[in-house]
C-alpha cells in the first residue's frame, strides 16, 4: 500500500470517527465503544507521519539526528562513516559474483541493493554536504552503475535517489553524477 492510499484511508477513518462521536451524544452510547477509537493525539501524530512523502526516511533521519544530540560521544563522522561503510559493503556484495553466487535467490541481491540505496539516502540526509559531493565517502558513480545493471528494480531505486535525497539538485553535485541519474 502506498502512502497516499494509507493517508486517504486514515482520513476516512477520522471523518467517520468524528461523525460517530457527534451522533453518540449520550454517555451510555459512548461507553459502548468497540475499542477501535484512537485518541486524538495519536491520530494527529499518525496523520503527520503519513503526510510526509517518505515517512520512514523522515523517522530514520530524525532518529539519527536525535541520537547524535543525545550522545555527545557519538560524532557525525562516526555515524556517516558507518553509513558509508554499509553502502560500500552492499555495493561490493552485489557487484562481486563470488558473493552473489552464495545467494539462494535473486531477491537477496535485490534486497542488498535496496539497503544500499536506503543507506545512501540516509547518509545524504544526515551528512551536511550529502552523498553526492565530490568528497563524499560513498562511491555514487559505481553505485548508480550497479543499480542500472538490475533492470528489475533499477527505475524505482534510481527514482528514490533522484527524488528522496536532499542534496541531489544542488550545484555541488557533479554533472557526471546528474547525467548518470538522468
Amino acid at each position: 500500500m502506498t502512502s497516499p492510499a494509507i493517508q486517504n484511508d486514515f482520513s476516512y477513518y477520522r471523518r467517520t470517527l468524528n461523525r460517530r462521536r457527534m451522533e453518540d451524544t449520550s454517555a451510555a452510547v459512548a461507553e459502548l465503544s468497540d475499542g477501535v477509537d484512537l485518541p486524538d493525539d495519536v491520530a494527529n501524530r499518525m496523520s503527520l507521519f503519513y503526510a510526509n512523502p517518505t515517512p520512514m526516511l523522515n523517522t530514520l533521519s530524525g532518529a539519527a539526528e536525535k541520537l547524535l544530540q543525545e550522545n555527545p560521544s557519538l560524532t557525525l563522522d562516526n555515524m556517516t562513516n558507518c553509513f558509508s561503510a554499509m553502502a560500500s559493503v552492499c555495493r561490493v556484495i552485489s557487484d562481486n559474483p563470488q558473493y552473489t553466487s552464495r545467494f539462494q535467490s535473486e531477491e537477496t541481491q535485490l534486497f542488498c541493493l535496496r539497503v544500499m540505496v536506503g543507506v545512501i539516502i540516509l547518509y545524504d540526509h544526515v551528512h551536511p554536504v550529502g552523498a553526492f559531493a565530490v568528497k563524499a565517502a560513498i562511491d555514487m558513480k559505481s553505485s548508480i552503475k550497479l543499480i542500472k545493471e538490475h533492470p528489475k528494480t533499477a527505475e524505482s531505486l534510481l527514482n528514490a535517489l533522484r527524488y528522496s535525497t536532499k542534496h541531489f539538485n544542488e550545484d555541488s553535485t557533479p554533472k557526471a553524477t546528474k547525467e548518470l541519474l538522468s
